[in-house]
Order: structure tokens, then C-alpha cells, then sequence
């Protein structure tokens, strides 16, 4: 399963490469050499990876599609 994880957070993490500090950016590319050689993280390097992400994940605001979905109350047809 952190194999898989992992493939997605360095996937995400690629949007904002340009908006990481010195340090990020280095962590950052250190876990796509090693996911290039398909290695597995260990717990460590896993901490880190997810740390990056919490940092820059923003989660989508669902609210505002509500109203896509919500039924149209017709007055006139009763």
C-alpha cells in the first residue's frame, strides 16, 4: 500500500516543484531518483514524503457544486 501511496503524493507533488523551498526541493527530487529505481520508501522517508504533501494538498471545496445537483421546485406546475 506505500508503494502505491507513494506513487501518488511524488504524482501531486509535481504541480508545486516549483514552489518548494531549497530543502523540499531536494527531498524531492531524492524520492523521484528513488522511485525511479522502484524503491520502496522506508517509514522515514514515507514521514517526509507526507509531510510535503499535507504541506501543499488543499482539498476540493464540494460545497459549491451543490447546486448542480439540487432539484428545481417548479411553483407553476402544481
Amino acid at each position: 500500500m506505500s508503494y502505491r501511496d507513494q506513487k501518488k503524493y511524488l504524482e501531486y507533488l509535481r504541480r508545486f516543484e516549483n514552489k518548494f523551498s531549497h530543502q523540499e526541493s531536494e527531498d524531492y527530487k531524492m524520492f523521484v531518483k528513488r522511485d525511479k529505481d522502484e524503491e520502496e520508501f522506508d517509514t522515514v522517508s514515507m514521514d517526509r514524503l507526507r509531510h510535503l504533501y499535507n504541506k501543499y494538498y488543499v482539498p476540493v471545496d464540494k460545497s459549491k457544486y451543490d447546486a448542480f445537483f439540487k432539484k428545481k421546485n417548479d411553483d407553476k406546475s402544481e
